[in-house]
């Protein structure tokens, strides 16, 4: 797409397609953005105007098709291919996310999960053997992954997604404390949980 999206219409859509996924399995046929805007809490003008950047979707008098929507949004969000993922880092938080349930529901695939420590290594979480960090070269020779997930101390951080990016992956999700210097054509997206609970702290004081 050559028409440049704001950040925060992308962070909308994935929320977008949330609420359609539930409008879907409870069977609705249309809605408006009127009504979509009452349950989401955005005003209909602000949906109308985030779904215009990717076409027009809705027809006046008649809404918006829900399944076609979702699929849509879905397409836009780069669902309707598989992601492959692999984990650095087979502590609790790589655990965690290896045997998130919706992951292969949502078009992304745990292929790989990677660790340094001894007794991590050759165990098998979600039917998966975590190996060595030492393989992972070959791995990524004989895979195609699209993103990793890093879940590592902020300590080794730095140095793996340089590896990472040397072996060619260009899209990281960075559980670790740290923020990465990555080359323009790599992608990052950093999940602090800490972040979250400060700001949480901040509402409530």
């Amino acid at each position: 797409m050559d028409k440049e999206i704001s950040p925060a219409v992308i962070k909308r859509m994935p929320r977008y397609y949330r609420y359609l996924e539930d409008l879907v399995a409870a069977k609705v046929e249309r809605i408006s953005s009127n009504e979509l805007s009452e349950q989401m809490h955005v005003t209909a003008s602000q949906i109308r105007q985030d779904l215009s950047n990717f076409g027009g979707f809705g027809q006046q008098g008649y809404g918006y098709n829900v399944k076609n929507l979702h699929d849509e949004i879905g397409r836009i969000l780069g669902l309707d291919e598989m992601h492959n993922v692999i984990i650095i880092g087979a502590g609790n938080m790589g655990t965690a996310i290896a045997n998130y349930v919706r992951f292969e529901d949502l078009s992304f695939k745990v292929t790989g999960i990677f660790d340094v420590a001894s007794d991590k290594i050759g165990r098998t979480i979600c039917g998966r053997e975590v190996q060595s960090m030492d393989e992972l070269p070959a791995f990524t020779e004989e895979n195609h992954v699209d993103i990793a997930a890093l879940t590592l101390p902020r300590d080794n951080a730095v140095a793996v997604a340089d590896e990472l990016i040397s072996l060619g992956i260009k899209a990281i999700w960075n559980f670790a404390h740290v923020d990465l210097n990555v080359p323009e054509d790599v992608v990052v997206q950093n999940v602090h949980l800490s972040d979250s609970l400060m700001q949480l702290s901040f509402k409530i004081s």
